[in-house]
């Protein structure tokens, strides 16, 4: 008997529907050692599912190959370095599926309401609010690097307050300080880093590389760290720093009043990227 949990038996389907017909019954003999009989692709999967001893067993076949993981975790806004190794990828997926969150904001931040709360303001546990934007917000931004091959979702000024701010700093060989004002600046310059320079940003969403913080004010702040690829090349890391208001005249939406984007030239360090501000810091850059 299989031993898998609903979001594995669910991740799994989606996946097995990326193969290619052949070899998703070359997969099927394989699992059930050519005693199963199937007339279509769907009984192939669920008799795959039902003689695969566990996900992690699934996942590691020959035949689910890299690009198809690649693919999947693409699908549903998991951001991971295209120039990334099975393992890894397969280590990301499982991921997903334990932690339940086998899902994509599809529109906008604001539809979902992540953080939302029938009581209080919502702010209860700002991480899972945080880890929550986080993955939809690089999901649409990436989405818009046309190297990345994947739908292209909804990006625009909608999502930022009119007076936002965003500020980029860049040691790359000398330090460059850029400051944009304005929901239509901020959103054709972020765009600009993906559409025109390719640019495809990798967040590290597990602390320390993610941390969150609320204020009595209403203010959240999400900070992450990541790296920075164009193609299959590392370029660097990034440490990015969001503000975050409800939106009272626009549903009491989550928007985004302030951005503060340091990018770093190449690290030779192997270690993933984590926040290094500190709550003092960020509460002198956002108040």
């Amino acid at each position: 008997m299989s031993a898998f949990s609903q979001h594995e038996l669910n991740g799994c389907r989606k996946l097995l529907k990326l193969l290619q017909a052949d070899d998703l019954l070359t997969l099927k003999d394989t699992v059930t050692n050519r005693t199963i009989s199937v007339e279509n692709s769907r009984e192939a999967i669920e008799a795959i599912l039902t003689y695969s001893k566990n996900s992690e067993e699934l996942l590691k076949r020959k035949k689910v190959h890299r690009e198809i993981l690649f693919k999947y975790l693409t699908a549903e806004g998991v951001v991971v370095p295209p120039s990334s190794e099975k393992q890894q990828l397969v280590k990301r997926t499982l991921e997903l599926w334990s932690s339940g969150n086998d899902f994509h904001f599809q529109n906008s931040v604001n539809d979902s309401n992540p953080g939302h709360s029938d009581e209080g303001d919502g702010l209860a546990d700002p991480s899972t609010l945080g880890k929550q934007f986080c993955q939809w917000y690089f999901h649409i931004f990436n989405s818009q690097n046309p190297t990345v091959r994947q739908p292209v979702q909804e990006w625009g000024p909608q999502h930022f307050w009119e007076e936002v701010r965003l500020l980029i700093l860049s040691y790359t060989g000398e330090q460059q300080k850029e400051e944009f004002h304005g929901a239509d600046l901020v959103c054709r310059r972020l765009l600009a880093l993906v559409e025109e320079e390719r640019l495809i940003f990798c967040p590290n969403l597990e602390y320390p590389g993610l941390q969150c913080f609320s204020t009595p004010h209403g203010l959240v702040l999400v900070v992450v760290a990541g790296t920075i690829h164009r193609d299959n090349t590392c370029l660097g890391i990034f440490e990015q720093v969001f503000g975050l208001i409800r939106a009272p005249l626009d549903g009491n939406n989550w928007k985004i009043k302030s951005l503060h984007l340091k990018i770093k030239g190449q690290d030779s360090s192997e270690k993933l990227p984590v926040v290094t501000y500190s709550l003092k810091e960020l509460l002198h850059l956002f108040t």
